[in-house]
């Protein structure tokens, strides 16, 4: 599904993402109805990570500026990998610098679905076991142009009544 994006090579390219009748993501350089636009851009980051965020625009290092003028758009927290374990709460949190503009908006996506919240922090309590992909999106409600960062996988899992650790009630 994503391999269209590793296509791109090294020149950003728009990619338009929807979602079918029966719930399901798909991603394409060819424009259908009520598809998203997404710009990606060539970098560290492969179509695996998830939708490349920086601006194809060449800037000095210490001024490069990523999608919508950020200097800094990336998940901070959950980090990538990371573990929680049993009732832990996740702490989602999005480093922005400088801070959301007017008339811009962020929608999360867990494992491709959105989320109610729309801060650029907040807590996701109770979350089940299992493995889960998040992402934020900026998007200009003026210009329509949005922006996705790289996704960070984490993992839930729950303690075993036979380990150790168990408590019991």
């Amino acid at each position: 599904m994503l391999a269209c994006l590793a296509a791109v090579g090294g020149q950003a390219a728009v990619v338009y993402k929807w979602t079918d009748a029966d719930g399901v993501v798909h991603y394409s350089d060819q424009s259908v109805p009520g598809a998203e636009k997404i710009y990606t851009a060539a970098g560290g980051s492969s179509a695996a990570k998830g939708l490349a965020a920086t601006d194809s625009s060449p800037a000095p290092a210490a001024q490069k500026q990523t999608p919508l003028g950020y200097a800094t758009f990336a998940i901070s927290s959950p980090t990538p990998e990371q573990t929680f374990f049993g009732d832990e709460m996740v702490a989602v949190s999005l480093s922005l610098e400088p801070t959301l503009k007017p008339g811009q908006t962020i929608t999360w996506h867990l494992n491709g679905k959105e989320l109610e919240d729309t801060s650029s922090h907040f807590v996701m309590a109770h979350v089940d076991r299992g493995s889960y992909v998040i992402a934020a999106t900026i998007t200009d409600q003026a210009s329509g142009e949005s922006r996705t960062c790289d996704s960070v996988t984490f993992y839930v899992r729950q303690p075993s009544e036979l380990s150790p650790q168990h408590k019991n009630p």
